[in-house]
């Protein structure tokens, strides 16, 4: 359900009700049936759907149609919209655990996750930077990226929430290699073909053969596109992350490998907002979230936009 002062139970609400969504999956929500009701009420949205505990969740007969799993905890009345504390945050992280716990106990097929707010996290004394942290923490996984993906192209992330300075001491050729393999790997899944991959430098212009930098490109970037490239991978770079994403290079790109956060989510916000979806690569399960966040401003307002919430159900559906 995401932060419950956010806009994901509105989402959750419009998704449920979403015949589409229905058709291709059954929608199960790990959240908070007494919040739920207060959003629809808010929002003029229908709630009128069976709700379970995680102990009865294992029960076929409540399977058979969209379901609402209260996660106990949240003392959903005095949840603020739009403000969010260590409650919500607290409350966010529960409903997720919550979903792990059954996607390896078997009982769902994929979990898709709702904006979550880092504050209210760190308020909450949660030591995970991100969803993707957690998942692989919680999984036991050491090799696992973040990819925003969409039909245009996607982006993935050598790097994820870490601060500028400590970015190229992250860095390594192996990690890199990981990302690159992963990444390929997904597009095979996904579109039944071969990826063409891109990888950014780190630095201005590529590092401009070590005219900025330390030599990055040279050192640690370049090794791992050589090592696809004896593999059969259709990749080249590293390219200028300031030119890489003219229409040219989008257009014979299916993943661009980018070394930061901001260097790939910026321009792919740009392009795909709507239909972004983040993807965590390498987890035993499928897990793909929204790309966008809570949306404080807007919260339980009835306008928020679900379209991200529905690319990432439908892929989550093809890759379970």
């Amino acid at each position: 359900m995401g932060d419950p002062a956010g806009v994901g139970p509105e989402l959750c609400l419009r998704l449920l009700a979403d015949s589409e969504i229905t058709d291709l999956c059954t929608p199960i929500i790990f959240g908070s049936a007494g919040l739920l009701r207060r959003v629809g009420i808010t929002c003029e949205l229908e709630f009128d759907y069976p709700t379970a505990t995680i102990e009865s969740l294992n029960s076929s007969s409540e399977l058979e149609g969209p379901l609402i799993v209260d996660v106990k905890g949240l003392e959903s009345d005095a949840v603020v919209p739009g403000v969010v504390n260590a409650d919500t945050g607290q409350g966010s992280f529960d409903f997720i655990e919550a979903a792990i716990k059954a996607a390896q106990e078997g009982t769902i097929d994929a979990v898709v996750t709702g904006p979550i707010n880092k504050e209210a996290w760190d308020a909450a004394g949660i030591a995970f930077p991100g969803h993707t942290e957690l998942f692989a923490d919680r999984c036991d996984t050491q090799r696992f990226c973040m990819m925003m993906y969409s039909p245009a192209f996607s982006c993935s992330l050598v790097t994820t929430h870490i601060g500028y300075l400590d970015v190229p001491g992250e860095m390594t050729t192996q990690r890199i290699t990981e990302v690159i393999e992963l990444s390929h790997a997904a597009i095979k899944k996904i579109e039944r073909r071969e990826a063409t991959l891109t990888v950014l430098g780190l630095n201005p212009h590529a590092g401009e053969k070590g005219l900025f930098g330390n030599r990055e490109e040279e050192r640690l970037i370049e090794p791992a596109i050589e090592a696809a490239q004896k593999k059969g991978f259709k990749i080249s770079g590293p390219l200028p992350p300031d030119t890489g994403f003219l229409t040219k290079h989008r257009q014979q790109t299916d993943v661009y490998i980018c070394m930061y956060h901001d260097q790939g989510l910026i321009p792919f916000k740009a392009f795909n907002f709507d239909t972004g979806v983040n993807v965590t690569l390498g987890l035993p399960m499928v897990r793909t979230s929204v790309d966008h966040g809570t949306a404080l401003d807007i919260a339980w307002k009835g306008t928020a936009d679900p379209a991200s919430l529905r690319a990432a159900v439908r892929l989550a559906a093809k890759l379970a």
